[in-house]
């Protein structure tokens, strides 16, 4: 006799009347316990759990914020997802640019660009890829993605670029004055890319007719797992803020103990923080919705610029940190192309398997040209 009875909604865990997966909450908690007992510092099993622990933690954090965006909706959601990761990502950037291992005043532009890179042609490139063998050709909305490549080409030059040829100051960094200017500047493109996408021109940013996704409308999480997610979010961020301070030192050293570049550091960092969007990205081309696909991919790289320069900018002025901002001419060159081949790839409102093997090319020359400079 098959067994009908079904839980009381009280008599289910509380996680679970929550929306929260138990992991998302088990390892900010773990990570607390970490910092109280100064995991990272018990030798090389307590630094690898450590790390374990601050992986799983920016994962939980990345989902309390989708949770806490959907329920405020937009435009405060996307907003809120993109402080949440932009502090994450500061926090490593800082702590590391705080540790005593090696000089690590190009570390923000090292993460800025690995995370460029990642991002058009390591994410691109595999949802085109992935797309393209399962169905062919995909189609989206070519007004929106032109609309963020705009964008983020104006972001990229003038943070990446431009301070290679600015004569204030020698080397590749901006005068103070001039860090502000682009860190504002930065943030109101970000602030207006924002306001275009989810408010005066959505429809730029839609699935058009039959590839709207099933869970378009999906019903928000109700207020009670909302606030749950938002006090989570607050106590994983937290502990990725501390963690990240306390495994450091040992990253850093272990990179250059290797005869690593430091910029391997940035990707790592940009990896990490990337990391739950991606996983969206590659799920939404995967089932043949590649503007969704395109949304998580350019609105990150567009957050990468226009919340993490201006925080890092922030950091750098009132600590006195060093900032060096301008790229080296390998990484333009390297630049350049995925900029003029993501605006070829997709500039015509329709991809093949093509655009994703060259630009998983491109970004394969990344990595080893970064091993081996």
């Amino acid at each position: 006799m098959t067994d009908t009875t079904v839980m009381h909604p009280t008599k289910r865990p509380l996680f679970e009347r929550m929306a929260l997966p138990w992991w998302t909450w088990a390892f900010p908690l773990l990570g607390l316990v970490a910092i109280a007992v100064g995991l990272a510092k018990l030798g090389t099993a307590g630094t690898i759990a450590a790390a374990v622990i601050l992986i799983g933690s920016v994962l939980a954090a990345v989902h309390h914020a989708e949770v806490v965006a959907h329920r405020v909706g937009e435009p405060f959601g996307t907003l809120v997802l993109a402080v949440a990761v932009t502090v994450i990502e500061v926090s490593l950037i800082v702590s590391l640019m705080l540790a005593d291992s090696g000089d690590a005043s190009a570390l923000a532009r090292d993460t800025v660009f690995a995370a460029i890179m990642i991002i058009l042609n390591g994410i691109v490139g595999l949802c085109l890829l992935a797309g393209g063998l399962k169905h062919g050709e995909q189609r989206f909305t070519l007004r929106g993605v032109s609309a963020a490549l705009c964008v983020l080409a104006a972001m990229v030059v003038l943070s990446l670029v431009l301070p290679n040829y600015v004569t204030s100051t020698p080397g590749p960094s901006y005068a103070p004055s001039q860090l502000v200017f682009v860190a504002v500047v930065s943030l109101i493109l970000y602030v207006s890319f924002v306001m275009v996408q989810t408010v005066r021109h959505r429809d730029y940013f839609l699935p058009e007719g039959d590839n709207l996704p099933k869970d378009a409308h999906a019903a928000p999480p109700t207020d009670a797992a909302a606030w749950a997610a938002f006090g989570t979010l607050l106590v994983a961020l937290v502990t990725v803020v501390l963690l990240a301070k306390d495994l450091s030192a040992t990253v850093e050293a272990a990179v250059l103990n290797a005869g690593l570049p430091l910029a391997v550091v940035g990707i790592v960092i940009a990896a990490l923080v990337l990391a739950p969007e991606s996983l969206a990205a590659y799920r939404a081309a995967w089932k043949d919705r590649l503007q969704t696909s395109l949304n998580l991919a350019l609105g990150s790289a567009l957050a990468t610029i226009g919340l993490t320069i201006p925080a890092v900018a922030i950091v750098s002025l009132v600590l006195g940190l060093p900032l060096a901002m301008g790229l080296d001419p390998k990484s333009i060159v390297l630049l350049i192309l995925s900029l003029f081949t993501i605006t070829l790839s997709l500039g015509t409102g329709k991809t093949t398997v093509l655009g994703g093997v060259v630009h998983l090319v491109i970004f394969a020359a990344y990595l080893f040209t970064t091993i081996v400079p």
